[in-house]
């Protein structure tokens, strides 16, 4: 429906991101690591679809993931810190698009792409999962967003996240970065989805609730506003309920 439509509509990229080659044996280690994530958190599709038409979905994801990895562009490999986070989109949109076939909607595949993290992360120990987020708060990551945001900043890849680092003020968040170009979104936006995108900022609430650390948004460009404002608190905490309460909507207005 209309609400899940972006606020703005922005034109399509004319020029399409470079990507770079994928061999097959790329393609097929991609294709497995999938593969994998969907058979390891398979309840969540049979609880929904039963085991039977489960199975088949996970084939046709597979398949669908396999022939969007050429059209995924190429941001600098592991050099780039949002790497992981693009790779996420074309997983997303697979998921998506066998879902609608299958009679689904846009909310069924933001449920499932929620609960298929969620059931990701929590196969990981409590202990582990808390220390990798308290990590996001050292000098070390600090000096690796820096230079990160610094690199972004000269758009050297087209398809790429542009954003800052912004310093916390210790009370309300310890920082915060804004984006204010998503490699997501412009993929997304390139395969005619560009409505899926909201939930996948969803995932972000499940990662930050399952780390526990704070993050606080009121903005995201999937709503078409002018950044995605994440706000990190070391000592803070993070719901991500089911459905989304999607406070980004509004772009830091107040709600209507």
């Amino acid at each position: 429906g209309d609400v899940y439509k972006r606020q703005e509509e922005k034109s399509r990229p004319e020029t399409k991101a470079p990507t770079r080659r994928v061999s097959s044996r790329q393609m097929e280690k991609l294709v497995g690591k999938f593969g994998r994530y969907l058979q390891r958190s398979g309840d969540v599709l049979v609880d929904r679809y039963g085991a039977e038409t489960a199975a088949v979905m996970r084939g046709e994801m597979l398949d669908e993931y396999r022939r969007l990895i050429p059209d995924v562009p190429y941001i600098g490999g592991r050099r780039n810190i949002y790497s992981h986070a693009l790779a996420l989109a074309p997983r997303a949109l697979a998921m998506y698009r066998v879902v609608v076939r299958h009679g689904g909607s846009l909310e069924d595949s933001g449920e499932l792409l929620h609960r298929l993290f969620r059931a990701q992360m929590e196969r990981i120990p409590k202990v582990i999962r808390h220390w990798v987020g308290r990590q996001r708060f050292g000098r070390l990551r600090k000096r690796k967003v820096e230079k990160a945001a610094r690199r972004s900043q000269a758009r050297r890849y087209p398809g790429d996240f542009v954003f800052e680092r912004i310093e916390g003020d210790g009370k309300t968040f310890d920082f915060g970065v804004d984006i204010t170009e998503c490699g997501a979104l412009k993929f997304l936006e390139t395969q005619g989805a560009e409505e899926l995108c909201p939930y996948g900022c969803d995932i972000d609430y499940v990662a930050a609730e399952a780390m526990g650390f704070g993050l606080r948004r009121t903005k995201t460009l999937a709503w078409g506003c002018d950044r995605c404002d994440f706000r990190l608190s070391k000592h803070g905490t993070t719901t991500a309920p089911w459905p989304p309460e999607f406070v980004e909507r509004t772009c830091g207005q107040p709600q209507p």
